[in-house]
């Protein structure tokens, strides 16, 4: 009996601490749907500043068709036309994620999955592609990518199977 009295004690302490750390991941995780739902907005708007301060100025692009890599800057310049036609209504665009890996702790993030980019051309034409991707992201004041690695083409079989999030 002595000993019971000894374990609960302790056993409370490790219940309390473990769900401390649950309300921080959970409060990490809001933090980190907030960045993607604003990843989502700025392409969904045509937002190219708000768009290029989801990065970190050091950011570094990965391409795995292409095999290469470069600074992230180098893919904002060939990515701000469609940022420009979009604003200007020229054409719809949109952006949306969904992921199969997401590891995270108060100030670093890893996170994995597809997303899908689409465009809607004045006639109603739409276009888009799925995408095998991988960010790594940092958090200071907030949250920054790093690295943006798109890794392989999806299916949109793929997509469907990774169903609508984390």
């Amino acid at each position: 009996m002595k000993s019971l009295v000894r374990v609960i004690p302790i056993l409370v302490l490790l219940f309390l601490v473990s769900n401390a750390g649950l309300g921080s991941r959970q409060a990490v995780q809001s933090e980190l749907d907030a960045f993607w739902t604003e990843v989502s907005r700025t392409v969904g708007e045509g937002d190219f500043e708000g768009y290029a301060a989801t990065y970190h100025p050091d950011a570094i692009m990965v391409s795995g068709p292409s095999g290469t890599s470069y600074p992230i800057s180098q893919a904002l310049d060939g990515w701000k036309q469609g940022f420009d036609d979009t604003k200007a209504g020229k054409m719809e665009a949109g952006v949306e994620f969904r992921f199969t890996q997401r590891l995270s702790d108060a100030t670093t993030a890893h996170d994995t999955g597809i997303f899908h980019y689409f465009t809607v051309d004045p006639e109603g034409q739409r276009a888009g592609s799925y995408v095998h991707f991988e960010a790594l992201l940092v958090k200071k004041q907030s949250w920054k990518m790093m690295m943006e690695y798109q890794k392989s083409p999806a299916t949109e079989e793929e997509w469907k199977a990774a169903g609508q999030g984390d």
